[in-house]
């Protein structure tokens, strides 16, 4: 049967449809991609996201479906599809890894930026060499954000202990000279090394897969040299690309909101 899209019973009827396609597709032919299909749909047609919890849950747990897994670590972190929740990082944190280790690379973002932020929840136990671990592998499989983050921590490195000289300089008006006689950092006051080349190489990959502010951080590596011969003509290059990413996000931002105003038929 065709659906005339621009009729809003025929829109109705073609979305109660995939409703009840997903949850045959689900229930009957136990297919962990229908049910994926069915948690999205409740999350997204629906907005029950009670329901959707539940079967993104299942489908992790039952069939070791990656994307589901991440899902769910998302309403867990979140607190969302359970009422008066504020969300369990711990629990978060088991389905991200989960979803990593069957291969999604957006869990694996997420489990690895738990295990190395210092602002995460304090149910999450620090653990920076097993997160740097999480957001290589996501990298390796093409995340631009994953690659993002890597570039970052090898441009500053990763200290063991927070530097209070850069805390004080943070709370202060302007900037604060460290302590008479500290002591200079040595390599082993670091879990994650200062290594300007492989920030390089992460923020160009991150660039590629179009991360505006990695091409916006590669233009500046380029212009003073930073873990690359300087070039300003690559530098410009960059410093395009960055912007012109910028006004494609603003553009699809106003598309959204436009998106938003029309709605959706109940």
């Amino acid at each position: 049967m065709a659906y005339d899209l621009k009729k809003e019973s025929d829109v109705k009827e073609y979305v109660d449809k995939l409703g009840v396609e997903y949850r045959f597709g689900c229930y009957s032919e136990k297919k962990p991609e229908a049910c994926h299909l069915l948690g999205d749909y409740l999350e997204g047609i629906k907005k029950d996201f009670e329901k959707a919890s539940k079967v993104y849950k299942s489908t992790c747990d039952d069939y070791g479906y990656a994307k589901s897994c991440y899902k769910y670590g998302n309403y867990s972190f979140l607190g969302k599809g359970k009422s008066g929740s504020k969300g369990d990082p711990r629990v978060a944190y088991e389905y991200y890894e989960k979803g990593c280790n069957l291969n999604d690379s957006d869990a694996c973002l997420h489990s690895g930026l738990l295990l190395v932020s210092r602002s995460m929840p304090k149910e999450i136990d620090r653990n920076v060499p097993k997160g740097l671990e999480f957001l290589t592998k996501s990298c390796d499989m093409n995340n631009a954000t994953a690659c993002f983050y890597l570039s970052g921590m090898h441009i500053s490195g990763v200290q063991k202990k927070p530097d209070q000289s850069a805390v004080a300089a943070s709370a202060g008006s302007g900037p604060t000279a460290p302590p008479a006689g500290k002591t200079p950092l040595k390599d082993s006051d670091y879990i994650v090394l200062k290594d300007m080349k492989k920030a390089f190489q992460f923020a160009h990959k991150a660039c590629e897969l179009r991360n505006m502010y990695a091409c916006a951080n590669l233009s500046q590596m380029y212009a003073r040299g930073d873990g690359i011969e300087k070039n300003e003509k690559e530098a410009e290059k960059y410093k395009k690309l960055a912007l012109e990413m910028q006004d494609e996000v603003k553009k699809q931002q106003e598309t959204l909101g436009f998106q938003q105003g029309v709605g959706m038929p109940n």
